[in-house]
């Protein structure tokens, strides 16, 4: 039996055969994928990686605990003075700055016709954990400088520092302070009497201690230097004083506004060197005081036609 040539090729087509004689296509198929080495590839990117790629793009550094920046070495924790109880430091200097011969007279304060002992002033100023006052506020040191003959170094200004490296010594810091004044002492600050003695007055009441101030004379020597100088200078802070009244430029100053950050690091394990700022920092704030106190008593006397050389 014979096939018919066409009929046989159409069957062949149905059966998914080739058909002969007709050219065929070759079919288009995909590429396999090239087996990669892991080896030349590399380790796949971690999250971290890419998280550290991230803030290279975003410019973004990583935060990190304040401990994280102390040096990894040994820590320098040295603090000057010597400890007088657990806790609290007392640092004492003397300055070769002789008491005035005579009375000084308060007429820089308005005080007309009164005159003060300089051996009786009490020049004082305290640094403390925040500037805003109130219950949680308090003062981490307190600086003092009187007029004192010492058996050593002669008559001069003798500046005392009580610092405290934990919080449970402030009791003994302030019953040291009151050990320092007297029925007759008359204090002296600047700013003190709305700021550093209200905040000494409440630190006393919260240890449920006597408090030794409120039956005090005081002397602040803000409001006069206000006075007789605004509007000579862009303000009268301690600082600008310093400089245009009295001639004194300090040197790697800390501002008094970082001493609350460098005391709660020294308490947290850091560094000492930025506490031993705060301390230089204060012994010059109490000298500043005595220099400007007789430096008021000469302005006025010059405004008066009268000669005093106190200064």
């Amino acid at each position: 039996m014979s096939i018919n040539p066409d009929k046989l090729r159409a069957l062949r087509r149905q059966a998914g055969g080739q058909v002969r004689g007709t050219p065929t296509r070759p079919a288009v198929t995909a590429a396999a994928p090239r087996a990669v080495d892991a080896a030349a590839a590399g380790p796949a990117p971690t999250r971290n990686t890419s998280i550290e790629s991230l803030r290279r793009l975003l410019g973004v550094r990583e935060r990190k605990p304040a401990y994280m920046n102390y040096p990894t070495g040994p820590i320098d924790r040295a603090l000057p003075g010597e400890e007088i109880a657990p806790g609290l430091r007392m640092i004492q200097s003397h300055v070769a700055f002789p008491a005035p011969a005579t009375t000084l007279a308060l007429d820089f304060a308005k005080r007309h016709g009164e005159a003060v002992d300089p051996r009786e002033l009490l020049f004082f100023d305290t640094e403390t954990t925040g500037l805003a006052g109130g219950t949680g506020t308090r003062a981490f040191q307190i600086g003092a400088a009187d007029w004192h003959h010492d058996p050593v170094h002669g008559d001069g200004l003798r500046i005392r520092q009580l610092l405290i490296t934990t919080l449970a010594a402030e009791p003994l810091m302030l019953q040291t302070f009151t050990d320092w004044l007297g029925p007759n002492t008359v204090l002296s600050s600047y700013n003190g009497r709305c700021y550093d003695a209200p905040l000494l007055k409440t630190r006393y009441r919260l240890a449920r201690m006597d408090d030794p101030i409120t039956g005090l004379d005081h002397v602040d020597l803000l409001f006069p230097t206000r006075r007789r100088y605004r509007g000579v200078w862009e303000n009268c802070r301690l600082a600008t004083i310093e400089r245009e009244l009295l001639g004194i430029v300090r040197e790697d100053d800390l501002p008094g506004s970082e001493a609350p950050a460098a005391w709660l690091s020294y308490l947290r394990g850091g560094p000492s060197s930025l506490l031993r700022r705060v301390c230089a920092h204060n012994h010059q704030d109490v000298v500043t005081l005595a220099r400007l106190i007789l430096r008021l008593v000469d302005a006025e006397a010059e405004a008066a036609g009268e000669v005093f050389t106190a200064s």
